[in-house]
């Protein structure tokens, strides 16, 4: 259940940071807005290594260990303004966190069903 919770915090980061990149791009607060949103994606994505590594499930720990690979990757692409791949990057992160989320969430599904 915990690294369901971590899972379903960091796509949420996620998309509240992709929301406030198009504040960034909208209004001259959106800079404060998308820093704050990117500490939250830190904190979550290292939530979620906490929770797989809680699990020791090899299944769970590689993905988290690649987001926060990925993290600290667009943290530093956003500082050095090279746009043309942290934008990119970030909807990788993005879109790999909704596969993990819907896997995580199916995998209890199935579970409970079999039982």
């Amino acid at each position: 259940m915990f690294l369901r919770i971590a899972i379903t915090a960091q796509t949420a980061a996620l998309l509240l940071q992709a929301v406030t990149a198009g504040l960034l791009l909208a209004s001259p607060g959106g800079r404060t807005a998308h820093s704050a949103t990117a500490l939250a994606v830190v904190a979550t994505v290292l939530l979620h290594l906490v929770a797989a590594l809680v699990s020791r499930r090899r299944s769970a720990i590689l993905p988290a260990v690649g987001m926060l690979v990925m993290t600290l990757t667009q943290v530093a692409l956003g500082m050095a303004h090279v746009k043309s791949l942290h934008v990119p990057l970030g909807v990788l992160m993005f879109g790999v966190s909704t596969v993990r989320l819907a896997r995580v969430w199916s995998v209890g599904r199935t579970q409970a069903a079999s039982a």
